[in-house]
């Protein structure tokens, strides 16, 4: 996104290129893979065109399938980050737990468009949202992508996290299985309305699946805001890229009399 947007973020110079630890361990039993080896398979979804062309673009195979995105330098939400990645091999992989065929599945800070594409490619109805400025370059990735691939057409428009977010998602229309996000979570001023937003999506049926780099604090410190509200569990922990990707649900919320 933008300099100005909430959902993608400041560059790292060791983003494009992350290190694989040479030595780490597992946590929470078999639910979380071993980083080196998960790292090295997330990273080798990434290749370059074998030829410089008119159009410079960054390659990814998923779902058997080439998908060519554009990046932009002046914008940050038009750069890739390997959450992105590290989300859409989690999907294409674990098929047979979070299956989102014929689901509808909702992006925030979609950016380049990958995690969009991916989850269209895997029969997903999707909505993909980002800032206005970021709109043009995310149609025209998943247009070149999804165009004659999927089942549904992926749906692009507009959301600024906190403003309208009722009016343009009004729960008695809009019900989604699953929200995706990608690195929506760095040192922006918006982290309120991002929290905002996901509650008001998450309804009890929602599942969240959302990838996060660490930083610095207080990116890092909305994860224990995030639980006040939320359910969440860890399905990858990857320090050698220092991300983790996260499953959350709507807290219960028991009533006076429930609780009686």
């Amino acid at each position: 996104m933008s300099c100005l947007s909430h959902a993608s973020p400041p560059a790292d110079t060791d983003t494009q290129q992350p290190k694989v630890a040479e030595d780490s361990s597992t946590k929470q039993g078999d639910i979380i893979p071993v980083d080196a080896e998960l790292a090295k398979a997330i990273m080798s979804r990434r290749f370059q065109p074998s030829a410089i062309g008119p159009e410079t673009w960054e390659g990814y195979i998923f779902s058997d399938l080439e998908i060519r995105i554009k990046e932009s330098t002046d914008l940050y939400g038009a750069v890739l980050w390997p959450s992105a990645m590290v989300l859409c091999h989690f999907l294409e992989t674990n098929q047979d737990k979070y299956n989102l065929e014929h689901k509808n599945v909702i992006e925030l800070g979609a950016g380049t468009g990958l995690v969009t594409i991916v989850s269209s490619l895997l029969g997903a109805k999707v909505t993909s949202t980002d800032l206005p400025d970021v709109l043009g370059n995310l149609q025209y990735n998943v247009t070149r992508n999804t165009k004659g691939r999927c089942k549904y057409i992926p749906l692009v428009t507009e959301l600024i996290w906190g403003q309208n977010v009722a009016e343009r998602f009004p729960r008695a229309t809009h019900c989604f299985d699953y929200i995706l996000a990608a690195d929506v979570v760095y040192a922006h001023p918006y982290l309120d309305e991002l929290m905002d937003t996901f509650d008001y999506l998450c309804q009890d049926s929602t599942q969240i699946l959302w990838a996060m780099r660490f930083r610095l604090d207080p990116e890092n410190s909305f994860v224990d805001r995030f639980q006040q509200r939320f359910n969440l569990e860890e399905l990858y922990d990857l320090p050698s890229l220092s991300i983790k990707l996260y499953r959350a649900w709507r807290k219960i919320k028991r009533t006076k009399e429930a609780a009686a």
